[in-house]
């Protein structure tokens, strides 16, 4: 059905009558329909010198706080912000002053940033490298000429693309799947469709449409049956998830089922949905200058440290969650071909690809290899660590201050995200959503009631310390799957 669509769309000129929003194939699954042009990341503070460096705030969930990619801040003096620069993201076109704080190394911080960690690339030293093996990504437009991928890149199009330039996104993930310094598997070959979850809207928020998602894992299903049986596509890595509320829900889901069916793993941030709650990830956080080698460097991600410490997952697979790095990564940047940028924080987008890459290096070690293999002895093979607490025991009377205080701060957080609406649905289905037990109205002495008795868990969970499994270790996952363990 697919193939028809994809035909038509040639004959039409393969592009959509909208001047945003293009589809682009190639007549036979293979090469490039375009060359976007790189990213402009000058204009991220206006363009010109920066005046003053952002600050910090660990209390704050907001990203891109200290954001200093392709900024000049040369003319800052930065000594005693060694900690703001600790959480800062840059790239090779960022200027620093030549007096830059004890502690803070852009150029070691870069370097250390590339490598996958965890003696991948003893494994790519011993030839497993992901050769012979496909991976597919549907992202961002892709600045097709980086030095880190453009040798592995197969095929580049666009399905409702409605990227004009390049695209971060693109480049991030391509090379944490396959960059020939970056990646977790660099031989692999890449095929990479930019595609665009919906419409943006210059006066309302952007719609979302997953149909066309549909529509591109259907065009990878499409170009794997006419690859040789020995280069078949065996992953598709999408960094983005659907729910039910979403249009073209159940579209998407149908397609993975069909490249499921056809033998293709599909990881995406639904990858719990898609696999009957089988599958589950998280992103692991590391210090900038820390070892990526070392199992001691890591942590949780930046943004889900709190809920570690706080409470544990209810809603966990019924196999484990994988943990693989996230945080402090070095990509590929879309503002340059030899060009790199440093991500501070990492989101499961920086995890999917990874994740991929490593399930081309397992099948490139055991080609008969499947989803559920490859998960369960990834389960089997995980290390464990134990996190020190955050803090020590504070006295009960801090408690309950603490307590009033971070419930005041979230009940007037509720009301101004919820300002027009029912507050007592709104405080319900709050409730609902965290504790899974369906209310359809909820009175606020019951919310505040309720909502005390987290606070306190959240406090004292900071108080104990805490074992982070099942983190990937390659090399024992690896060893394993070779000797049919």
């Amino acid at each position: 059905m697919f193939g028809l669509i994809a035909s038509a769309l040639l004959i039409a000129g393969a592009q959509e009558s909208s001047d945003r929003y293009k589809t682009l194939l190639t007549p036979n699954g293979q090469g490039i329909v375009r060359h976007p042009g790189p990213a402009d990341f000058s204009r991220i503070h206006g363009g010109g010198p920066l005046k003053e460096l952002p600050a910090y705030n660990p209390s704050s969930k907001k990203g891109w706080q200290v954001d200093l990619r392709s900024t000049d801040v040369s003319g800052l003096d930065l000594s005693g912000r060694i900690t703001d620069l600790l959480y800062a993201d840059f790239d090779d076109k960022t200027r620093w002053p030549q007096m830059l704080p004890k502690g803070f190394e852009p150029a070691r911080i870069m370097e250390l940033g590339k490598s996958p960690g965890f003696s991948i690339r003893k494994l790519h030293d011993q030839g497993l490298t992901g050769k012979g093996v496909g991976i597919a990504i549907i992202d961002q437009g892709l600045l097709v000429d980086h030095i880190e991928y453009k040798d592995r890149l197969r095929l580049y199009e666009e399905i409702h693309c409605g990227d004009g330039k390049a695209a971060m996104h693109g480049a991030a993930v391509a090379s944490i799947a396959v960059g020939k310094t970056i990646g977790v598997a660099p031989e692999a070959d890449l095929y990479f469709i930019a595609e665009t979850h919906g419409i943006f809207h210059p006066d309302k928020p952007f719609d979302w449409d997953f149909t066309y998602l549909a529509q591109s894992i259907d065009r990878i299903l499409e170009v794997n049956r006419n690859l040789p049986k020995e280069r078949k596509i065996r992953v598709i890595s999408i960094s983005v998830g659907w729910d039910p509320q979403r249009k073209g829900y159940a579209e998407v889901n149908a397609a993975v089922e069909r490249v499921k069916n056809e033998g293709i793993f599909v990881i995406s941030s639904s990858l719990s949905e898609t696999s009957g709650n089988k599958f589950g990830f998280h992103g692991l956080g590391r210090e900038p200058l820390a070892n990526p080698e070392m199992l001691a460097s890591y942590r949780p991600g930046l943004w889900w440290m709190d809920n570690f410490y706080a409470v544990s997952n209810r809603l966990q697979p019924t196999i484990g969650v994988l943990l693989v790095p996230m945080d402090s990564r070095c990509t590929a940047s879309p503002t340059g071909i030899e060009d790199y940028v440093f991500y501070r924080q990492g989101g499961w987008s920086w995890s999917i690809p990874y994740l991929a890459g490593l399930y081309a290096l397992a099948c490139q070690a055991k080609p008969d290899l499947t989803p559920e293999e490859f998960w369960s002895k990834s389960i089997e093979t995980g290390d464990s660590l134990m996190i020190p607490a955050r803090r020590p025991l504070p006295s009960e009377e801090q408690i309950e201050k603490e307590i009033r205080k971070m419930v005041e701060e979230r009940m007037a957080m509720l009301k101004e995200q919820t300002k027009g609406k029912d507050p007592n649905k709104a405080m319900a289905d709050v409730y609902t959503h965290f504790t899974g037990q369906k209310r359809e109205t909820m009175t606020e002495p019951e919310f505040r009631e309720w909502m005390a008795v987290q606070v306190r868990e959240f406090i004292l969970g900071d108080t104990k310390p805490k074992e982070l499994k099942t983190i990937i270790n390659p090399g024992r996952l690896i060893d394993a799957l070779r000797k049919g363990r």
